[in-house]
């Protein structure tokens, strides 16, 4: 069984100034997905599913087939690509959209878009962020060893320290976990950098209070892996959200919120996987030397080739 590869590329890219998922940040115009399908397919992944916009989905597509033409899974077997469209008006029956709404629904509206085209054990990945080799073999092989099983998800925990930017603080989900590192919650940490003297320190989106955070705590970068039964329990879940928030302009649908409703609902468990990667993406246009850097230095090192494909 080859898992798929689900590539979340809808978003706008308002803070970034334009469009992240086609910007050429590698040596040879490689994109930050470029190199995360090249890392899938060393993984074993067969399919590669793109959510997009309706209004670039044709220079997607056009790109894509001309990138990877050739390009083939593990087993020699043709990569296979499909793209579906994220847009505000695709939502449940029985809803009516308020022409006051302009930004999308969120991750896990996004994933539900994706829902006829894909029936095995799947991963999920932002399309701007670069999360390293080994991330994507652990979530291949957490794929395959689920085949025709149902309510088990995953999510790759990168190592706060790992994910930290150089160009100031950020916001991540701290993940929480017992024992038997299943996911408990996931709770969101505002401002996260590092004081003068190497403590990381961050502000609880709950409490509102600043703390100090474990440096090697796991926190989520939206890297998830889920058996295909997600996506019945996920629209039901989002039915709900729209009862409530239908009329509410900036109110998304967030995948760990999705997962949190389906946890205490006793419908599924989805157990976390740390990673040794370290994570590196672009936010901000002050971003991408850094990012273009990193690149050319892993080239250098040998880690990818140059030309990519």
């Amino acid at each position: 069984m080859k898992p798929t590869l689900l590539v979340l590329a809808a978003g706008m890219g308002s803070r970034y100034g334009g469009l992240k998922q086609m910007d050429g940040l590698g040596p040879h115009g490689e994109t930050i997905i470029d190199y995360s399908i090249h890392d899938a397919v060393e993984a074993g992944f067969g399919k590669i599913v793109y959510i997009v916009r309706e209004y670039f989905k044709a220079d997607m597509e056009k790109a894509v087939y001309k990138k990877y033409a050739g390009v083939k899974a593990i087993d020699g077997e043709p990569l296979e690509f499909a793209f579906v469209t994220q847009e505000l008006d695709k939502i449940p029956a029985g809803f009516t959209l308020n022409p006051e709404r302009v930004k999308p629904w969120g991750t896990a509206h996004a994933m539900l878009m994706a829902k006829d085209v894909i029936h095995e054990p799947f991963a999920v990945i932002n399309g701007d962020d670069f999360y390293g080799k080994d991330s994507f073999h652990i979530l291949g092989d957490w794929c395959r060893a689920h085949e025709n099983t149902k309510g088990q998800y995953c999510i790759i925990g990168f190592e706060l320290d790992n994910t930290l930017s150089e160009n100031g603080t950020v916001s991540r989900g701290i993940c929480y976990y017992d024992a038997s590192k299943t996911l408990t919650g996931i709770v969101e940490h505002l401002e996260i950098g590092k004081d003068a003297d190497g403590t990381v320190y961050g502000i609880n989106s709950v409490t509102g209070e600043k703390h100090a955070l474990d440096a090697k705590a796991l926190c989520s970068m939206n890297m998830w892996g889920f058996t295909p039964d997600y996506f019945d329990l996920s629209e039901a879940i989002f039915t709900d959200f729209l009862k409530v928030n239908i009329n509410e302009p900036k109110k998304e649908f967030y995948i760990p919120y999705a997962v949190d409703r389906i946890i205490k609902e006793g419908n599924g468990s989805c157990e976390v996987l740390s990673t040794p990667s370290h994570w590196f993406g672009v936010t901000f246009k002050e971003d991408r030397p850094g990012v273009v850097a990193k690149f050319a230095s892993l080239v250098e090192e040998g880690v990818y080739p140059s030309p990519l494909y």
